[in-house]
């Protein structure tokens, strides 16, 4: 399904986009991305943006759309990947590393998800730009630690395993809310990755 409808009247909408700055843009997506995470996307509006960050309806209308298109351009933007330079020479450590790295963000950036909820299942400009913030990155930064073990010699390229590891480091973050009430903390994560993900690829 494509974004919504415009929230305003079409005459709020500028035919050119008026300009602010890097930092006034930052303020505006941190603060929709904060009011998603506090009061789920359905109850986060223009007009709420707009009071919090102390500017008119006109001018988030000006530069985005919509609501959808408002909150794509907030997860767009983000551009930080957590597994980022996690190279250690070793497969195993890397993994430890990027379990505790994950633990770090993983409250934040889950309870992100489970407030986007099914919003992005009816928008798909929402679905891709969220993959694009907080899925796909992650996922070739690990791939990365993973071609670098085979390219080693730690673990061969045919390995049943190697192709579940992103599905199940992603996983445990989203199910143990649902399963325990509690994120997936760093402690938690790297006592995951010790038991489950080490072992199944033969690493100690």
């Amino acid at each position: 399904m494509t974004s919504q409808a415009a929230e305003g009247p079409e005459t709020v909408v500028a035919s050119r986009r008026s300009k602010i700055t890097p930092e006034r843009e930052r303020e505006f997506f941190d603060a929709v991305l904060e009011q998603i995470r506090e009061c789920g996307y359905e109850s986060v509006t223009m007009e709420g943006i707009a009071s919090s960050t102390r500017c008119s309806k006109s001018t988030l209308y000006r530069q985005w759309k919509n609501k959808p298109q408002f909150v794509a351009a907030a997860l767009r933007a983000r551009g930080r990947v957590r597994f980022a330079g996690i190279d250690t020479g070793s497969l195993a450590e890397d993994l430890r590393r990027a379990a505790r790295a994950a633990g770090d963000w993983s409250g934040k950036d889950t309870k992100l998800l489970q407030a986007l909820g099914s919003a992005v299942t009816q928008d798909e400009e929402l679905a891709q730009a969220l993959r694009e913030a907080l899925v796909h990155p992650e996922i070739a930064a690990l791939q990365e630690m993973l071609d670098r073990g085979v390219a080693r010699g730690e673990i061969g390229a045919a390995h049943p395993a190697l192709e579940f590891v992103p599905a199940v480091m992603f996983g445990v973050l989203r199910v143990r809310p649902v399963l325990s009430g509690q994120y997936a903390d760093a402690d938690y994560l790297f006592r995951f990755v010790e038991a489950i993900v080490l072992p199944a690829l033969g690493l100690e």
